[in-house]
């Protein structure tokens, strides 16, 4: 298939997809004339991308045109989706369209409803860090395609250890291929241990010294976070995300419920496996504890979107949501 969308907030894998469809698509010694990058946030530069894709490519090798921050796949003008309706079905086999873009494609929208019909469509967000297994799941597949081999228990220390950061994932496959050379045989945990630069300050680990109330820590981690840029926003996004499976698996547990099985389902959990782990993870904290925090999370969430100081607010919110977990009978 000639067109493709690829949207989300992963510039870093989405770069590396484009890299490769280049690769794929483009001859080296024709890239001048056969390689188009149109800006396409007014719709005469859609109208020009489109009409470049319809041009045959010269020399050898296909044509690429990559349409950048494409407005159709958020809103489109009747005229707009006229030209979209009469070029996308006659896209020639030897050009290639590329629309890209950093938002949330628009389903309801006529003109993705015809992007769905006419083009492959790829997701490049980034895997919420409390979903566990679909990042050991990244890891597996950049493995697979980087040929860089490893025990199950690599695989997933190197998980817990760059989280969904890819960009880090990828440079740390390329060092860990090197030294696998010389090996010739699957790396361990201990390799990854020893190699592996480990992403300590995450939002996982602000979320844990949350439940725990260690409030020093967690301010740390608060100020760490932010130093390293990570957005305020997403960091609260971790937090409702850990703390409401916590709450779910606490009220299973506390329903009387046993099967494992369930109770992952209940919570949104992949793998039933974890509900052990994650049994132990809340056995010293309470569900009435857990409710506590999702109003503070909520008023946190609405604070920074209202334009508070980020480090300030997340450390006032950070000690309100220790003291909310600190149990009071043990």
């Amino acid at each position: 298939m000639p067109i493709y969308v690829f949207w989300g907030e992963d510039d870093f894998a989405m770069s590396q997809a484009i890299a490769g469809l280049r690769q794929k698509v483009l001859d080296p010694n024709w890239i001048q004339f056969n390689f188009e990058r149109i800006v396409g946030d007014r719709p005469e530069a859609m109208v020009e991308g489109l009409n470049q894709a319809m041009t045959p490519p010269f020399g050898m090798g296909g044509r690429l045109i990559w349409i950048e921050e494409a407005i159709v796949t958020q809103s489109c003008s009747e005229k707009l989706l006229e030209e979209l309706q009469r070029t996308l079905p006659k896209v020639p086999q030897s050009s290639t369209l590329l629309l890209t873009t950093r938002k949330k494609l628009d389903k309801r929208g006529k003109s993705v409803k015809l992007l769905q019909k006419h083009a492959e469509i790829r997701e490049f967000s980034f895997i919420p860090p409390w979903k566990t297994e679909e990042i050991i799941k990244n890891v597996r597949q950049f493995a697979r395609e980087k040929e860089v081999k490893l025990t199950p228990r690599g695989i997933e220390l190197l998980a817990e250890s760059v989280g969904n950061n890819t960009r880090q994932l990828w440079n740390e496959l390329d060092k860990l291929r090197l030294y696998g050379e010389k090996t010739k045989k699957p790396l361990d945990e201990t390799v990854i241990a020893r190699l592996v630069a480990v992403n300590t300050q995450n939002s996982l680990q602000l979320a844990k010294a949350i439940r725990e109330g260690n409030e020093s820590k967690a301010l740390g981690l608060v100020a760490d976070l932010i130093h390293r840029n990570e957005p305020a926003l997403r960091i609260v996004a971790t937090l409702v995300g850990q703390f409401r499976t916590w709450l779910m698996v606490k009220l299973m547990i506390e329903s009387g419920e046993k099967d494992e099985r369930a109770i992952a389902s209940a919570a949104d959990i992949g793998n039933p496996k974890r509900i052990y782990f994650i049994r132990k993870e809340i056995q010293s904290v309470s569900s009435q504890q857990l409710l506590k925090t999702l109003p503070i999370l909520l008023e946190l969430e609405v604070n920074l979107k209202r334009g508070a100081d980020p480090i300030a607010i997340l450390q006032s919110k950070a000690i309100e949501l220790c003291r909310a977990c600190k149990s009071h009978s043990k």
